[in-house]
């Protein structure tokens, strides 16, 4: 049986800690887009160079070339037993395109969403200080420092990156909605869509999202 896999969910839901659990319990091979985009950018790939030359501008990635590489990795994991996309697609765009492409190979089998209410994404995000010596992350209320704006680890400043201000996570989860949405919708309708509450202890939404995956 093969599990093809997509999981989707915004900025501090927790897709990064459960991708990784969910393609190890399945055994199949996991990715993001940024991972793609730097390993083909270390790799000085035709795309890597061509997705770096929007990069440098300040620009997106244009979906053609993220579908491109997308693509390719899952082809080249093809006998695998499947694979989970992590946070991919993003937009109503490269969900349609991702779907067209992958008609004779029989699509997606499951899209997860982890749903998390925007009161605790806000308290998620905002709350986050890292280490600016060894990169230790902190959380002013559930992992806070012993001493406020030192690291625990090596005694370093703790500092907010600056999409973790509050304004910045009020726009980062506006954006993320607006175009999450629609998406979220075309898989709904398709029948493949399962929501699961991303409140909860990282063991107990794992869980979860195993269940939906295989039910």
């Amino acid at each position: 049986m093969t599990h093809r896999v997509i999981l989707l969910g915004p900025p501090g839901a927790g897709k990064g800690t459960q991708a990784a659990r969910i393609a190890e319990n399945l055994s199949v091979p996991k990715v993001a887009s940024g991972d793609l985009f730097r390993d083909h950018q270390a790799r000085d790939t035709e795309l890597g160079r061509l997705a770096r030359t929007y990069m440098e501008r300040g620009d997106l990635v244009p979906d053609d070339v993220t579908i491109r590489m997308v693509m390719e990795w899952v082809e080249a994991h093809e006998g695998e037993g499947g694979f989970l996309l992590d946070g991919f697609p993003r937009t109503l765009a490269q969900t349609e395109a991702l779907d067209r492409e992958m008609v004779e190979s029989g699509g997606i089998d499951r899209a997860l969403y982890i749903n998390v209410n925007t009161e605790e994404l806000f308290r998620r995000l905002a709350g986050r200080w890292i280490c600016r010596s060894c990169q230790t992350p902190y959380h002013e209320q559930s992992s806070p420092p012993s001493v406020a704006g030192k690291c625990d680890r090596c005694g370093g400043d703790l500092y907010q990156r600056d999409d973790d201000n509050a304004e910045a996570v009020q726009k980062r989860l506006g954006v993320f909605f607006k175009e999450t949405e629609p998406l979220v919708q075309f898989y709904r309708e398709t029948g493949i869509l399962r929501e699961v509450d991303g409140v909860g202890t990282v063991d107990g939404v794992g869980a979860m999202l195993l269940d939906a995956v295989r039910h």
